[in-house]
Protein backbone atom coordinates (compact mmCIF):
# COMPACT_ATOMS: atom_id res chain seq x y z
CA UNK A 1 0.00 0.00 0.00
CA UNK A 2 1.25 3.47 -0.88
CA UNK A 3 -0.14 6.66 0.64
CA UNK A 4 -0.39 9.63 -1.70
CA UNK A 5 0.44 13.14 -0.52
CA UNK A 6 -1.66 15.90 -2.03
CA UNK A 7 -4.91 14.10 -1.22
CA UNK A 8 -6.79 14.17 2.10
CA UNK A 9 -5.26 11.85 4.68
CA UNK A 10 -7.20 9.60 7.04
CA UNK A 11 -6.31 8.07 10.39
CA UNK A 12 -5.89 4.77 8.54
CA UNK A 13 -3.34 6.42 6.21
CA UNK A 14 -1.34 7.69 9.20
CA UNK A 15 -1.43 4.24 10.81
CA UNK A 16 -0.37 2.59 7.54
CA UNK A 17 2.70 4.79 7.14
CA UNK A 18 3.50 4.44 10.84
CA UNK A 19 3.53 0.68 10.27
CA UNK A 20 5.91 0.95 7.31
CA UNK A 21 3.94 1.76 4.16
CA UNK A 22 5.55 3.97 1.51
CA UNK A 23 4.56 7.47 0.46
CA UNK A 24 4.37 9.08 -2.96
CA UNK A 25 3.58 12.62 -4.05
CA UNK A 26 0.69 13.56 -6.30
CA UNK A 27 2.00 15.44 -9.39
CA UNK A 28 -0.25 18.42 -8.66
CA UNK A 29 1.70 19.19 -5.49
CA UNK A 30 4.78 20.45 -7.33
CA UNK A 31 2.76 23.10 -9.18
CA UNK A 32 1.22 24.45 -5.98
CA UNK A 33 4.51 24.46 -4.11
CA UNK A 34 6.37 26.26 -6.89
CA UNK A 35 3.69 28.95 -6.91
CA UNK A 36 3.95 29.68 -3.18
CA UNK A 37 7.74 29.37 -3.20
CA UNK A 38 7.82 32.18 -5.73
CA UNK A 39 5.87 34.32 -3.25
CA UNK A 40 8.50 33.66 -0.56
CA UNK A 41 11.34 34.54 -2.90
CA UNK A 42 9.56 37.73 -3.97
CA UNK A 43 9.23 38.70 -0.30
CA UNK A 44 12.93 38.08 0.21
CA UNK A 45 13.80 40.27 -2.76
CA UNK A 46 11.52 43.08 -1.60
CA UNK A 47 13.74 43.96 1.34
CA UNK A 48 10.83 44.27 3.78
CA UNK A 49 11.02 42.47 7.10
CA UNK A 50 9.48 38.99 6.94
CA UNK A 51 9.56 36.92 10.09
CA UNK A 52 12.09 34.09 10.09
CA UNK A 53 13.27 34.85 6.59
CA UNK A 54 15.27 38.00 7.15
CA UNK A 55 14.63 38.45 10.87
CA UNK A 56 15.50 36.52 13.98
CA UNK A 57 12.82 34.40 15.64
CA UNK A 58 10.80 34.62 18.85
CA UNK A 59 11.75 37.69 20.82
CA UNK A 60 14.62 38.19 18.35
CA UNK A 61 12.20 38.96 15.52
CA UNK A 62 13.20 42.61 15.99
CA UNK A 63 16.69 41.78 14.66
CA UNK A 64 17.18 42.02 10.89
CA UNK A 65 19.36 39.38 9.22
CA UNK A 66 21.74 40.22 6.40
CA UNK A 67 20.73 38.43 3.16
CA UNK A 68 24.12 36.74 3.05
CA UNK A 69 23.24 34.96 6.30
CA UNK A 70 19.75 33.80 5.27
CA UNK A 71 20.74 30.21 4.47
CA UNK A 72 22.98 29.82 7.53
CA UNK A 73 20.11 31.16 9.68
CA UNK A 74 17.85 28.28 8.62
CA UNK A 75 20.41 25.64 9.56
CA UNK A 76 21.10 27.37 12.86
CA UNK A 77 17.38 27.48 13.65
CA UNK A 78 17.22 23.68 13.36
CA UNK A 79 20.40 23.17 15.39
CA UNK A 80 19.51 25.62 18.15
CA UNK A 81 16.01 24.25 18.59
CA UNK A 82 17.16 20.64 19.01
CA UNK A 83 17.03 20.68 22.81
CA UNK A 84 14.59 17.82 23.46
CA UNK A 85 15.46 15.29 26.16
CA UNK A 86 14.09 12.11 27.67
CA UNK A 87 13.06 8.75 26.20
CA UNK A 88 12.97 8.63 22.41
CA UNK A 89 9.68 8.39 20.59
CA UNK A 90 9.03 4.99 19.05
CA UNK A 91 9.52 4.38 15.35
CA UNK A 92 5.80 4.31 14.39
CA UNK A 93 5.31 7.74 15.99
CA UNK A 94 8.38 9.15 14.24
CA UNK A 95 7.18 7.79 10.89
CA UNK A 96 3.77 9.37 11.49
CA UNK A 97 5.51 12.67 12.30
CA UNK A 98 7.49 12.55 9.05
CA UNK A 99 4.29 11.88 7.10
CA UNK A 100 2.51 14.79 8.75
CA UNK A 101 5.44 17.14 8.17
CA UNK A 102 5.46 16.07 4.52
CA UNK A 103 1.71 16.72 4.39
CA UNK A 104 2.29 20.25 5.73
CA UNK A 105 4.93 20.94 3.09
CA UNK A 106 2.69 19.47 0.37
CA UNK A 107 -0.12 21.86 1.34
CA UNK A 108 2.09 24.59 -0.20
CA UNK A 109 1.11 27.09 2.51
CA UNK A 110 4.61 27.10 4.08
CA UNK A 111 6.19 28.16 0.77
CA UNK A 112 8.95 25.54 0.92
CA UNK A 113 10.72 24.13 -2.12
CA UNK A 114 9.49 20.89 -3.68
CA UNK A 115 12.99 19.48 -3.14
CA UNK A 116 12.52 19.67 0.63
CA UNK A 117 9.31 17.66 0.41
CA UNK A 118 11.10 15.05 -1.69
CA UNK A 119 13.83 14.81 0.95
CA UNK A 120 11.31 14.17 3.75
CA UNK A 121 9.51 11.50 1.70
CA UNK A 122 12.86 9.89 0.87
CA UNK A 123 13.62 9.50 4.58
CA UNK A 124 10.30 7.73 5.06
CA UNK A 125 10.58 5.41 2.11
CA UNK A 126 14.21 4.54 2.85
CA UNK A 127 13.43 3.79 6.49
CA UNK A 128 15.79 6.42 7.90
CA UNK A 129 14.10 7.39 11.16
CA UNK A 130 15.34 10.40 13.11
CA UNK A 131 15.89 9.78 16.81
CA UNK A 132 13.48 12.19 18.53
CA UNK A 133 13.51 12.61 22.33
CA UNK A 134 10.00 12.97 23.73
CA UNK A 135 10.32 15.85 26.21
CA UNK A 136 10.86 19.56 25.69
CA UNK A 137 7.83 20.85 23.80
CA UNK A 138 5.61 23.68 25.03
CA UNK A 139 3.07 23.10 22.27
CA UNK A 140 3.52 26.56 20.70
CA UNK A 141 5.05 27.46 18.24
CA UNK A 142 4.02 23.89 17.94
CA UNK A 143 6.45 21.18 19.04
CA UNK A 144 9.62 23.11 18.27
CA UNK A 145 12.27 21.05 20.05
CA UNK A 146 10.96 17.69 18.89
CA UNK A 147 10.57 18.84 15.31
CA UNK A 148 14.13 20.13 15.30
CA UNK A 149 15.39 16.63 16.12
CA UNK A 150 13.13 15.29 13.37
CA UNK A 151 14.71 17.78 10.94
CA UNK A 152 18.39 17.39 11.87
CA UNK A 153 19.00 14.27 9.73
CA UNK A 154 17.72 16.13 6.68
CA UNK A 155 20.81 18.34 6.92
CA UNK A 156 23.07 15.41 7.79
CA UNK A 157 23.19 16.09 11.51
CA UNK A 158 21.77 14.50 14.63
CA UNK A 159 21.07 10.80 15.06
CA UNK A 160 18.90 8.38 13.09
CA UNK A 161 17.88 4.73 13.19
CA UNK A 162 18.39 2.70 10.04
CA UNK A 163 17.67 -1.02 9.78
CA UNK A 164 17.72 -1.42 13.53
CA UNK A 165 20.99 0.44 14.14
CA UNK A 166 21.22 3.91 15.68
CA UNK A 167 23.82 5.91 13.74
CA UNK A 168 25.03 9.46 13.21
CA UNK A 169 22.57 10.81 10.68
CA UNK A 170 25.21 11.36 8.00
CA UNK A 171 26.11 7.66 8.16
CA UNK A 172 22.47 6.59 8.09
CA UNK A 173 21.83 8.75 5.02
CA UNK A 174 24.88 7.35 3.23
CA UNK A 175 23.89 3.77 4.05
CA UNK A 176 20.44 4.43 2.54
CA UNK A 177 21.90 6.06 -0.56
CA UNK A 178 20.70 9.52 0.43
CA UNK A 179 22.46 12.82 1.01
CA UNK A 180 21.79 15.91 3.14
CA UNK A 181 19.90 18.92 1.83
CA UNK A 182 20.84 22.58 2.05
CA UNK A 183 17.94 24.54 3.46
CA UNK A 184 16.71 27.62 1.62
CA UNK A 185 15.37 30.72 3.39
CA UNK A 186 12.33 30.00 5.60
CA UNK A 187 12.70 26.21 5.37
CA UNK A 188 14.42 25.67 8.70
CA UNK A 189 11.65 27.64 10.41
CA UNK A 190 9.02 25.60 8.56
CA UNK A 191 10.61 22.33 9.65
CA UNK A 192 10.52 23.22 13.36
CA UNK A 193 7.10 24.93 13.42
CA UNK A 194 3.97 22.84 13.74
CA UNK A 195 1.91 20.36 15.74
CA UNK A 196 3.00 17.20 13.91
CA UNK A 197 4.41 15.37 16.99
CA UNK A 198 1.33 15.85 19.18
CA UNK A 199 -0.94 15.09 16.21
CA UNK A 200 0.97 11.94 15.26
CA UNK A 201 1.00 10.57 18.80
CA UNK A 202 -2.59 11.71 19.29
CA UNK A 203 -3.89 9.86 16.21
CA UNK A 204 -2.02 6.65 17.02
CA UNK A 205 -3.25 6.78 20.62
CA UNK A 206 -6.82 7.51 19.52
CA UNK A 207 -6.78 4.42 17.31
CA UNK A 208 -5.73 2.36 20.33
CA UNK A 209 -8.46 3.96 22.43
CA UNK A 210 -11.06 3.18 19.78
CA UNK A 211 -10.08 -0.49 19.92
CA UNK A 212 -9.95 -0.34 23.72
CA UNK A 213 -13.57 0.84 23.81
CA UNK A 214 -14.84 -2.26 21.99
CA UNK A 215 -12.59 -4.60 23.96
CA UNK A 216 -13.95 -3.10 27.19
CA UNK A 217 -17.49 -3.87 26.05
CA UNK A 218 -16.44 -7.49 25.48
CA UNK A 219 -14.67 -7.92 28.81
CA UNK A 220 -17.52 -6.13 30.56
CA UNK A 221 -20.00 -8.59 29.07
CA UNK A 222 -17.76 -11.49 30.15
CA UNK A 223 -17.78 -10.18 33.72
CA UNK A 224 -21.54 -9.61 33.75
CA UNK A 225 -21.94 -13.21 32.69
CA UNK A 226 -19.38 -14.65 35.12
CA UNK A 227 -20.89 -12.70 38.06
CA UNK A 228 -24.42 -13.86 37.20
CA UNK A 229 -25.48 -10.37 36.25
CA UNK A 230 -28.65 -9.66 34.34
CA UNK A 231 -28.88 -8.52 30.75
CA UNK A 232 -32.27 -6.87 31.32
CA UNK A 233 -30.58 -3.58 32.27
CA UNK A 234 -29.40 -3.39 28.65
CA UNK A 235 -32.84 -3.75 27.05
CA UNK A 236 -33.29 -1.38 24.13
CA UNK A 237 -36.53 0.00 25.56
CA UNK A 238 -35.05 1.17 28.84
CA UNK A 239 -31.81 2.45 27.31
CA UNK A 240 -33.80 4.47 24.73
CA UNK A 241 -35.44 6.45 27.51
CA UNK A 242 -32.17 8.38 27.84
CA UNK A 243 -31.21 10.02 24.57
CA UNK A 244 -27.49 9.31 24.50
CA UNK A 245 -26.62 7.54 21.26
CA UNK A 246 -23.30 6.15 22.49
CA UNK A 247 -24.91 4.49 25.51
CA UNK A 248 -27.47 2.93 23.18
CA UNK A 249 -24.69 1.55 21.00
CA UNK A 250 -22.87 0.03 23.97
CA UNK A 251 -26.12 -1.55 25.16
CA UNK A 252 -26.67 -3.00 21.68
CA UNK A 253 -23.16 -4.49 21.86
CA UNK A 254 -23.89 -6.01 25.26
CA UNK A 255 -27.13 -7.57 24.05
CA UNK A 256 -25.30 -9.13 21.12
CA UNK A 257 -22.42 -10.24 23.29
CA UNK A 258 -24.68 -11.94 25.86
CA UNK A 259 -27.22 -13.43 23.45
CA UNK A 260 -27.45 -17.19 23.69
CA UNK A 261 -25.71 -17.48 27.06
CA UNK A 262 -26.69 -20.52 29.11
CA UNK A 263 -25.19 -18.80 32.14
CA UNK A 264 -27.45 -15.77 31.81
CA UNK A 265 -30.48 -17.94 31.05
CA UNK A 266 -29.84 -20.06 34.14
CA UNK A 267 -30.74 -17.29 36.55
CA UNK A 268 -33.07 -15.12 34.46
CA UNK A 269 -36.03 -15.94 36.69
CA UNK A 270 -33.99 -16.03 39.89
CA UNK A 271 -34.39 -13.43 42.62
CA UNK A 272 -30.78 -13.73 43.80
CA UNK A 273 -30.41 -9.96 43.32
CA UNK A 274 -32.82 -7.06 42.89
CA UNK A 275 -30.30 -5.23 40.72
CA UNK A 276 -26.61 -5.44 39.84
CA UNK A 277 -23.82 -3.18 41.03
CA UNK A 278 -23.12 -0.04 39.03
CA UNK A 279 -19.94 -1.43 37.42
CA UNK A 280 -22.15 -4.07 35.76
CA UNK A 281 -25.51 -2.38 35.39
CA UNK A 282 -24.17 0.98 34.18
CA UNK A 283 -21.73 -0.23 31.53
CA UNK A 284 -23.76 1.39 28.69
CA UNK A 285 -23.97 4.75 30.44
CA UNK A 286 -20.29 4.78 31.50
CA UNK A 287 -18.66 3.29 28.41
CA UNK A 288 -21.02 5.37 26.29
CA UNK A 289 -19.81 8.58 27.91
CA UNK A 290 -16.21 7.70 27.13
CA UNK A 291 -17.14 6.82 23.55
CA UNK A 292 -18.78 10.25 23.17
CA UNK A 293 -15.52 11.76 24.41
CA UNK A 294 -13.56 9.77 21.85
CA UNK A 295 -15.84 11.12 19.11
CA UNK A 296 -15.07 14.69 20.20
CA UNK A 297 -11.33 13.95 20.18
CA UNK A 298 -11.56 12.37 16.73
CA UNK A 299 -13.23 15.51 15.38
CA UNK A 300 -10.39 17.70 16.63
CA UNK A 301 -7.71 15.37 15.28
CA UNK A 302 -9.46 15.13 11.91
CA UNK A 303 -9.62 18.92 11.66
CA UNK A 304 -5.90 19.18 12.42
CA UNK A 305 -5.12 16.43 9.91
CA UNK A 306 -6.83 18.56 7.26
CA UNK A 307 -4.88 21.69 8.28
CA UNK A 308 -1.62 23.39 7.45
CA UNK A 309 0.40 24.55 10.45
CA UNK A 310 3.34 26.91 10.12
CA UNK A 311 4.34 30.52 10.65
CA UNK A 312 4.55 32.65 8.63
CA UNK A 313 2.27 31.24 5.96
CA UNK A 314 1.83 32.02 2.28
CA UNK A 315 -1.56 33.18 1.07
CA UNK A 316 -1.38 32.15 -2.57
CA UNK A 317 -4.47 34.11 -3.62
CA UNK A 318 -3.04 37.46 -2.47
CA UNK A 319 0.68 36.78 -2.76
CA UNK A 320 1.21 37.66 0.91
CA UNK A 321 3.39 36.10 3.58
CA UNK A 322 1.50 36.53 6.85
CA UNK A 323 2.49 35.84 10.42
CA UNK A 324 -0.26 34.30 12.54
CA UNK A 325 -0.76 31.61 15.18
CA UNK A 326 -1.78 28.47 13.31
CA UNK A 327 0.97 26.54 15.10
CA UNK A 328 -0.69 26.86 18.52
CA UNK A 329 -1.64 23.46 19.96
CA UNK A 330 -4.43 24.46 22.36
CA UNK A 331 -7.20 22.67 20.48
CA UNK A 332 -5.14 19.49 20.38
CA UNK A 333 -3.96 19.76 23.98
CA UNK A 334 -7.49 20.16 25.29
CA UNK A 335 -8.75 17.22 23.23
CA UNK A 336 -5.82 14.99 24.16
CA UNK A 337 -6.40 15.70 27.84
CA UNK A 338 -9.95 14.48 27.29
CA UNK A 339 -8.58 11.40 25.53
CA UNK A 340 -6.51 10.72 28.65
CA UNK A 341 -9.61 10.94 30.83
CA UNK A 342 -11.60 8.61 28.59
CA UNK A 343 -8.85 5.98 28.46
CA UNK A 344 -8.49 6.18 32.23
CA UNK A 345 -12.24 5.77 32.68
CA UNK A 346 -12.41 2.44 30.85
CA UNK A 347 -9.79 1.10 33.25
CA UNK A 348 -11.41 2.58 36.36
CA UNK A 349 -14.72 0.77 35.90
CA UNK A 350 -12.98 -2.40 34.67
CA UNK A 351 -10.92 -2.59 37.86
CA UNK A 352 -14.14 -2.48 39.89
CA UNK A 353 -15.46 -5.39 37.84
CA UNK A 354 -12.23 -7.31 38.46
CA UNK A 355 -12.63 -6.65 42.17
CA UNK A 356 -16.09 -8.22 42.06
CA UNK A 357 -14.81 -11.27 40.20
CA UNK A 358 -12.17 -12.04 42.84
CA UNK A 359 -14.40 -11.40 45.89
CA UNK A 360 -16.60 -14.40 46.74
CA UNK A 361 -18.96 -12.07 48.63
CA UNK A 362 -19.66 -10.10 45.44
CA UNK A 363 -19.41 -12.63 42.63
CA UNK A 364 -22.53 -14.73 43.30
CA UNK A 365 -20.81 -18.01 43.95
CA UNK A 366 -17.38 -17.87 42.36
CA UNK A 367 -14.60 -19.02 44.70
CA UNK A 368 -12.31 -16.56 46.45
CA UNK A 369 -9.80 -15.06 44.01
CA UNK A 370 -11.06 -17.35 41.26
CA UNK A 371 -9.13 -20.39 42.50
CA UNK A 372 -10.61 -23.76 43.47
CA UNK A 373 -8.23 -23.97 46.43
CA UNK A 374 -8.29 -20.51 48.11
CA UNK A 375 -5.86 -20.14 50.99
CA UNK A 376 -3.48 -22.71 49.64
CA UNK A 377 -3.49 -20.73 46.40
CA UNK A 378 -3.82 -16.99 45.80
CA UNK A 379 -5.29 -17.20 42.30
CA UNK A 380 -6.06 -13.76 40.86
CA UNK A 381 -5.50 -11.85 44.12
CA UNK A 382 -2.39 -10.04 42.92
CA UNK A 383 -3.68 -9.50 39.39
CA UNK A 384 -6.32 -7.25 40.91
CA UNK A 385 -3.54 -5.43 42.80
CA UNK A 386 -1.83 -4.71 39.49
CA UNK A 387 -5.05 -3.37 38.01
CA UNK A 388 -5.57 -1.16 41.07
CA UNK A 389 -1.99 0.14 40.81
CA UNK A 390 -2.41 1.06 37.16
CA UNK A 391 -5.73 2.79 37.82
CA UNK A 392 -4.10 4.83 40.57
CA UNK A 393 -1.23 5.74 38.25
CA UNK A 394 -3.72 6.79 35.60
CA UNK A 395 -5.40 9.14 38.05
CA UNK A 396 -2.07 10.83 38.73
CA UNK A 397 -1.67 11.41 34.99
CA UNK A 398 -5.12 12.90 34.42
CA UNK A 399 -4.28 16.45 35.51
CA UNK A 400 -4.98 18.41 32.31
CA UNK A 401 -1.68 19.62 30.90
CA UNK A 402 -3.59 22.07 28.70
CA UNK A 403 -4.72 23.94 31.81
CA UNK A 404 -1.13 25.07 32.31
CA UNK A 405 0.92 27.64 30.44
CA UNK A 406 4.35 29.10 31.02
CA UNK A 407 5.80 32.09 29.13
CA UNK A 408 8.93 31.71 27.03
CA UNK A 409 11.16 33.65 24.64
CA UNK A 410 11.41 36.69 26.91
CA UNK A 411 7.64 36.96 27.11
CA UNK A 412 7.02 37.03 23.36
CA UNK A 413 5.60 33.51 23.45
CA UNK A 414 3.54 34.14 26.57
CA UNK A 415 0.83 31.48 26.23
CA UNK A 416 1.51 27.89 25.26
CA UNK A 417 -0.60 24.73 25.08
CA UNK A 418 1.53 21.95 26.59
CA UNK A 419 -0.18 19.77 23.97
CA UNK A 420 2.68 17.30 23.58
CA UNK A 421 2.59 16.64 27.32
CA UNK A 422 -1.11 15.89 26.89
CA UNK A 423 -0.31 13.51 24.03
CA UNK A 424 2.39 11.70 26.00
CA UNK A 425 0.09 11.27 28.99
CA UNK A 426 -2.72 9.99 26.80
CA UNK A 427 -0.41 7.35 25.30
CA UNK A 428 0.78 6.24 28.74
CA UNK A 429 -2.74 6.03 30.14
CA UNK A 430 -3.97 4.14 27.07
CA UNK A 431 -1.24 1.56 27.64
CA UNK A 432 -2.10 1.21 31.32
CA UNK A 433 -5.77 0.83 30.49
CA UNK A 434 -5.10 -1.83 27.85
CA UNK A 435 -3.35 -3.78 30.59
CA UNK A 436 -6.27 -3.41 33.00
CA UNK A 437 -8.70 -4.62 30.33
CA UNK A 438 -6.35 -7.55 29.70
CA UNK A 439 -6.52 -8.45 33.40
CA UNK A 440 -10.30 -8.30 33.25
CA UNK A 441 -10.27 -10.58 30.20
CA UNK A 442 -8.14 -13.13 32.06
CA UNK A 443 -10.18 -12.96 35.26
CA UNK A 444 -13.53 -13.08 33.47
CA UNK A 445 -12.37 -16.02 31.32
CA UNK A 446 -11.49 -17.83 34.55
CA UNK A 447 -14.92 -16.99 35.94
CA UNK A 448 -16.68 -18.31 32.85
CA UNK A 449 -14.71 -21.56 33.07
CA UNK A 450 -15.68 -21.90 36.72
CA UNK A 451 -19.37 -21.71 35.73
CA UNK A 452 -19.10 -24.94 33.71
CA UNK A 453 -20.98 -26.98 32.69
CA UNK A 454 -23.11 -23.95 31.84
CA UNK A 455 -21.86 -22.50 28.58
CA UNK A 456 -21.22 -18.82 27.91
CA UNK A 457 -22.64 -17.01 24.91
CA UNK A 458 -21.08 -17.61 21.48
CA UNK A 459 -19.49 -14.13 21.63
CA UNK A 460 -17.95 -14.40 25.08
CA UNK A 461 -16.92 -17.99 24.38
CA UNK A 462 -14.99 -16.75 21.35
CA UNK A 463 -13.30 -14.09 23.48
CA UNK A 464 -12.54 -16.65 26.19
CA UNK A 465 -11.06 -19.05 23.65
CA UNK A 466 -8.82 -16.31 22.24
CA UNK A 467 -7.52 -15.67 25.75
CA UNK A 468 -7.07 -19.40 26.35
CA UNK A 469 -4.86 -19.68 23.28
CA UNK A 470 -2.35 -17.56 25.19
CA UNK A 471 -3.15 -18.30 28.84
CA UNK A 472 -4.44 -21.66 30.09
CA UNK A 473 -6.94 -22.00 32.92
CA UNK A 474 -5.31 -21.10 36.24
CA UNK A 475 -5.29 -24.39 38.15
CA UNK A 476 -1.95 -24.02 39.98
CA UNK A 477 -0.54 -20.65 40.99
CA UNK A 478 1.89 -19.29 38.42
CA UNK A 479 3.31 -15.94 37.41
CA UNK A 480 0.50 -14.16 35.60
CA UNK A 481 2.71 -11.32 34.37
CA UNK A 482 3.50 -12.96 31.01
CA UNK A 483 -0.17 -13.88 30.55
CA UNK A 484 -1.24 -10.29 31.24
CA UNK A 485 1.26 -8.88 28.74
CA UNK A 486 0.31 -11.42 26.08
CA UNK A 487 -3.40 -10.65 26.41
CA UNK A 488 -2.68 -6.91 26.46
CA UNK A 489 -0.91 -7.28 23.10
CA UNK A 490 -3.85 -9.38 21.88
CA UNK A 491 -6.24 -6.56 22.77
CA UNK A 492 -4.01 -3.84 21.32
CA UNK A 493 -3.69 -5.71 18.02
CA UNK A 494 -7.47 -5.99 17.58
CA UNK A 495 -7.38 -9.80 17.39
CA UNK A 496 -9.42 -10.08 20.58
CA UNK A 497 -12.43 -8.27 19.17
CA UNK A 498 -11.87 -9.79 15.73
CA UNK A 499 -12.56 -13.21 17.25
CA UNK A 500 -15.86 -11.93 18.62
CA UNK A 501 -16.85 -10.43 15.25
CA UNK A 502 -16.19 -13.73 13.54
CA UNK A 503 -18.53 -15.40 16.01
CA UNK A 504 -21.46 -12.95 16.09
CA UNK A 505 -20.89 -10.21 13.54
CA UNK A 506 -19.77 -6.59 13.87
CA UNK A 507 -19.72 -4.60 17.08
CA UNK A 508 -20.68 -0.97 17.15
Amino acid sequence: MTIVLGRPLSFADVAAVASGDDVEIDPSVRVRMERTRAVVESAMDSGRAVYGINTGIGDLARVRIDPSEAVALQHDIVRSHATAVGPRLDTPTVRAMLLLKARTLASAAPGARYELLEAVVSLLNAGVHPVVPSQGSLGASGDLALLAHLALPLIGEGVAEYRGAVLPAAEALAAAGLGPVTLAPKEGLTLVNGTEPMLALGILTWLRADELARAADVTGAMTVEACLGTDRAFDAEVIALRAHRDAQEVAANLRRLLHGSEIVASHRDSEHLVQDAYSLRCIPQVHGAYRAGLAYVAGVLEAELASSVDNPMVIAATGEVLSAGNFHGEALGLALDHLTLCCAGFATIAERRIARLVDARLSNGLPDFLTRDPGRRSGFMLAQYTAASLVSENRSLCFPASSDSIPSSAGQEDHVSMGMTSARRAATVAGNSETVIAIEALAAAQGLDLRAPLRPSPATAAARDEVRALAPVLEQDRSLGPDIEAVRDLIRSGRFTDAVRRAVGPLR
